[in-house]
């Protein structure tokens, strides 16, 4: 742009690569490495003493004291939460989840690619310290693996992608189930009652059509703390936020393209005044008018997922990564590998996820209860079951829950890093190698 300014210009290469749809794979797998590399490092200390610092929030005499590593794993990760439930409450009302006809397929995968590697799990490590791990294998991490699809180009057909999508949507759904579930502390019941005050308050905003991000932040954070207080983690109050956000439109698609025409018919008139005083006001009126019709026509639902997507992608997964995945590889790395938690999870996420969602999805069709993706053949189908292997984020959080401080955190790490790593190569060499030719 001959126009442009320098910041502008200086801008524009960061603004390119934000509109790439791997980019925020891309960071995340910097941020992997930037913290295996850091805390495999002479300045390994400084790694986990950063995560340990105490950060203190607070007003009106309350207080929350918490190290760093809590704030990201619990606060902005229910940002992340918020997201996966806005995303899943637009495939449920509008999506591939939005009839029966449609969610058969993915829904039948995701429950093998769930099943599966849990069972396999627990045959490793049931009755043993790590038996409370079942949850880790069980996960897929949506944007790593459609972030490998993306690279892949034409070789992946749209409806694979948008398969592995609601496949990842039904899997997150299963996610947050186990964890309000299953990984829990002693619940309050008292401090869930306070949540549920917020939640209903949220609830009757909806009803009453308030759509004021201010006022869905405001009480959405009340619940966050009482979700906090209560036992159950506070991730899933995200969850709970998105289902409250307003999914319908205040002006109708027609009416908006009528009150467009009108308003851009009076901003071309401005250029037939002669006062350019009045014609700026006119064209300014006609702009804000405009602006506001174009709100009024998007569902708070659907301006919240855009508005928080960039973020999430570009932030808030990266920072978790760096915190979470920096993990010493030494001479105890091989045998973390071979420990039953380790090859719980390995054997859960790089064979328990391809054979649970290749297994269920040959059900699905040949009861009739689902079709193929269009184009598709069953290789892919295991191709995509073995990018679903990819578990990192969620694996990491669950695994977080799970184990807390304990030593099997680590171990359990290895696994997951290891288990991603073999499940995108094995899937990316499944979809490029080109079937052989007929005879």
């Amino acid at each position: 742009m001959k126009n442009a300014t320098p910041i502008e210009r200086l801008a524009r290469p960061f603004q390119e690569f934000a509109k790439l749809e791997a980019s925020g794979g891309i960071l995340l797998i910097g941020c992997t490495i930037i913290a295996l590399a850091w805390a495999n490092s002479p300045w390994a200390e400084s790694y986990h003493h950063l995560w340990h610092t105490n950060l203190t929030f607070g007003f009106a005499g309350a207080q929350l004291s918490e190290p760093l590593h809590f704030w990201i794993n619990d606060g902005l990760m229910a940002l992340f939460f918020l997201l996966v439930g806005l995303e899943i409450k637009r495939e449920l009302l509008v999506g591939e989840l939005a009839s029966p006809q449609k969610a058969a397929l993915p829904i039948a995968a995701a429950l093998g690619g769930m099943l599966v590697p849990a069972g396999i799990y627990a045959l490793f490590n049931s009755g043993g310290p790590g038996s409370s791990g079942w949850g880790i294998p069980m996960a897929t991490d949506i944007a790593f693996a459609l972030g490998v699809l993306v690279l892949l180009g034409d070789r992946v057909p749209l409806s694979l992608k948008i398969f592995l999508a609601a496949l990842a949507i039904a899997d997150d759904v299963g996610a947050v189930l186990v964890i309000a579930g299953f990984y829990t502390a002693n619940i309050s019941w008292a401090s869930l009652a306070i949540a549920g005050v917020f939640l209903a308050a949220l609830v009757m905003m909806n009803r009453a059509g308030a759509r004021h991000p201010l006022i869905y932040a405001i009480l959405g954070l009340g619940l966050w703390l009482g979700f906090l207080q209560s036992g159950i983690h506070a991730t899933v109050a995200g969850v709970l936020l998105a289902i409250t956000i307003p999914s319908r439109e205040r002006l109708d698609r027609g009416i908006f393209l009528s009150r467009s025409e009108k308003v851009l018919g009076e901003f071309r008139s401005a250029d037939d005044v002669s006062d350019k005083i009045m014609a700026t006001a006119t064209r300014t009126a006609a702009l804000h008018v405009l602006a506001d019709d174009c709100k009024r026509t998007e569902s708070p639902m659907l301006r919240f997922e855009h508005a928080l997507t960039p973020w999430i992608k570009h932030v808030v997964m990266p920072v978790f990564a760096l915190a979470n995945a920096g993990v010493a590889l030494g001479g105890e790395t091989v045998s973390a590998l071979t420990n039953r938690v380790g090859l719980g999870v390995i054997c859960g996420l790089v064979l328990g996820k391809p054979i649970g969602i290749v297994t269920f999805s040959w059900f699905a069709t040949r009861t009739k209860l689902a079709a193929m993706p269009a184009n598709s053949s069953w290789r892919q189908i295991l191709a995509v079951g073995m990018l679903a292997g990819i578990g990192f984020t969620m694996s990491l959080f669950i695994a977080n829950l799970a184990f807390g401080d304990a030593p099997l955190l680590e171990t359990a790490k290895v696994g997951i890093l290891a288990a991603s790593v073999a499940s995108g190569v094995a899937g990316v060499i499944v979809f490029v190698r080109r079937s052989p030719e007929p005879l």
